[in-house]
């Protein structure tokens, strides 16, 4: 089974979802992201793809405005996929900004 972490950032951005949002975010990531990473496969409803001018970082759409990034890490579990969720919001999470 994948397993995940969260970075400070992403963190401080969650706190910032609506109950709405932070609901559809997890849901989106329980019944389709996270059997995807499990598959090694995405399906085109998330559209997972990689950010541009970012190697190595790829975004999930969970809403119509609603993005998040996430980028490999090293393996916790030998031969599961680990994943790091950098950033979660509205598409103004690709806005360059403070740190």
């Amino acid at each position: 089974m994948a397993t995940f972490a969260t970075t400070p950032r992403f963190r401080a951005d969650h706190k910032k979802l609506s109950p709405e949002q932070a609901a559809r975010f997890r849901r989106v990531v329980t019944t389709e992201f996270a059997p995807d990473v499990e598959k090694g496969r995405f399906r085109p409803g998330p559209r997972v793809k990689g950010v541009q001018g970012v190697p190595g970082v790829f975004e999930m759409t969970w809403a119509p405005d609603g993005r998040a990034t996430w980028e490999y890490g090293q393996e916790k579990v030998p031969g599961e996929p680990h994943v790091i969720w950098r950033r979660v919001g509205t598409h103004a999470v690709f806005d360059p900004g403070p740190p």
